[in-house]
C-alpha cells in the first residue's frame, strides 16, 4: 500500500500541546479530592485540560491513520482498530487510548454527572498512560524519519 507523508511537524506540535495540558494538569490538580470538588473553576479546568490532551492524541491517531492510507475511518474506534491491526502501537498503547477516548466522552457527554472521586483518581493514574503514550508515538515517527 502507498504511503503518503506522516505530517511529523503536525504531530510533533500536538505532541508539545499534550505535554503543555499535562503541565497544566500537574499544576492545577489538587493534592486532594476535596480540594477538587469544592472548586468549580479548579474542576472545569482540569476537566476541560484533560479532555483537550485527549482530543490530540486521538488527532494524531488520525493522522497516522490517514498518512499510512490504513483506510477510511467511519468513527475514532475504526481508526484505532486500523493502527492495532497494522501493529503501529502496541496492543497496550491502544487499549490505554480506547480507554482514555471513554473517559473523554464521560467528560464531554456526562459533565454535571461525573463521579468526581472516580475522575480525580482515573486523572491522577492517566497522568502516566499520557507519558506511555507520546514515548510511543516518538518512538513511531523516529522510524518515519
Amino acid at each position: 500500500m502507498f504511503e503518503r507523508e506522516i505530517k511529523a511537524d503536525v504531530i510533533e506540535s500536538k505532541i508539545e500541546k499534550i505535554k503543555d495540558s499535562l503541565n497544566s494538569i500537574e499544576e492545577t490538580l489538587p493534592d486532594r479530592l476535596e480540594e477538587l470538588t469544592e472548586s468549580r473553576l479548579i474542576q472545569n479546568a482540569v476537566y476541560k485540560e484533560v479532555e483537550f490532551a485527549i482530543e490530540q492524541v486521538l488527532d494524531i491517531c488520525s493522522l497516522i491513520n490517514a498518512g499510512l492510507r490504513l483506510g477510511m475511518p467511519e468513527t475514532e474506534d475504526n481508526i484505532l482498530d486500523n493502527l492495532e491491526s497494522r501493529k503501529v502501537f502496541g496492543n497496550s498503547s491502544i487499549q490505554l487510548i480506547r480507554e482514555m477516548k471513554k473517559f473523554r466522552n464521560i467528560l464531554v457527554h456526562k459533565y454535571g454527572d461525573i463521579n468526581d472521586k472516580k475522575a480525580y483518581n482515573e486523572i491522577k493514574k492517566g497522568l502516566k498512560d499520557f507519558e506511555l503514550i507520546i514515548k510511543e508515538i516518538e518512538k513511531f515517527l523516529k522510524k518515519k524519519k
